[in-house]
């Protein structure tokens, strides 16, 4: 439980960082991925994670956060990008198809499309870390006394 509770906390921290600044740099992109991304470092992710730092390093910062959602949060979409009154609303799915009245979307809002994205991303990840069950045995567990032996003899 703390270290779930410190991670949030983390999280929350980060989300604040993105929504209090007037634009995104690669300074905060890289520190969003470096508290976030777990599927980057794997092994067989060499190519994607050389392609998201050539990305940052070119200053395309809404396409590497368009490619750090599709890594990191392949099960989720976006499903609404919208600029209103000098806001960039974004929101993501796991379940594009479903009306948006019964859909469960994750939104936010800021002023650079970019930190709209990063920031609707870290919600994502905290919605997801905040729903995991704890781990569960694969095989059921019972009681002993829930069954007792039974003799049974066919006298047919």
């Amino acid at each position: 439980m703390f270290l779930n509770s410190q991670r949030s906390e983390q999280l929350a921290a980060l989300a604040g960082q993105v929504s209090a600044a007037d634009e995104a740099t690669p300074q905060l992109f890289s520190e969003v991925v470096v508290a976030t991304a777990r599927r980057l470092w794997a092994p067989g992710e060499a190519a994607k994670a050389t392609k998201l730092h050539d990305l940052i390093e070119a200053g395309a910062l809404t396409q590497a956060a368009l490619n750090l959602i599709d890594l990191e949060l392949p099960l989720w979409k976006l499903r609404r990008i919208a600029y209103d009154e000098g806001e960039w609303h974004c929101a993501m799915s796991r379940q594009r198809e479903l009306p948006e009245w019964l859909d469960e979307a994750v939104e936010a809002r800021h002023a650079s499309l970019t930190l709209a994205i990063l920031g609707a991303y870290i919600e994502t990840i905290g919605q997801i870390e905040l729903s995991r069950e704890p781990i569960r045995p694969s095989v059921p567990q019972t009681r002993a006394e829930q069954y007792e032996p039974l003799y049974c003899e066919n006298f047919a």
